[in-house]
C-alpha cells in the first residue's frame, strides 16, 4: 500500500493555524476512511480531524502542544 501524506485540512473558514491537543491513534494503529485520528483546536472551538485513507499510521510529524498550520503535514498512513 502506498505510503500518504496527511495535511492540515482547514478547519474553519479564516483558521489557519490549530494547536495539537491529542493524537487518537497510537502508532502503528489501522485507520479506516473517516476515522478520527487527531484533535486540534482553534480559538473557537476544538475539531477532531478524520482520516483521508484507509492504512496503517506509519509516522506522526507533530506533536501534542505544536501548533500547525493549515496544510502541513501531520502524519504519514
Amino acid at each position: 500500500m502506498p505510503r500518504t501524506v496527511v495535511k492540515m485540512p482547514r478547519v474553519a473558514d479564516t483558521v489557519d493555524e490549530v494547536l495539537v491537543l491529542e493524537w487518537l491513534v497510537a502508532d502503528d494503529a489501522s485507520v479506516t476512511v473517516g476515522d478520527p485520528i487527531i484533535r486540534v483546536e482553534t480559538d473557537k472551538v476544538e475539531v477532531e480531524v478524520p482520516s483521508p485513507v484507509t492504512g496503517t499510521v506509519i509516522e506522526k510529524m507533530v506533536n501534542v502542544g505544536d501548533e500547525v498550520e493549515t496544510g502541513s503535514p501531520i502524519c504519514a498512513i
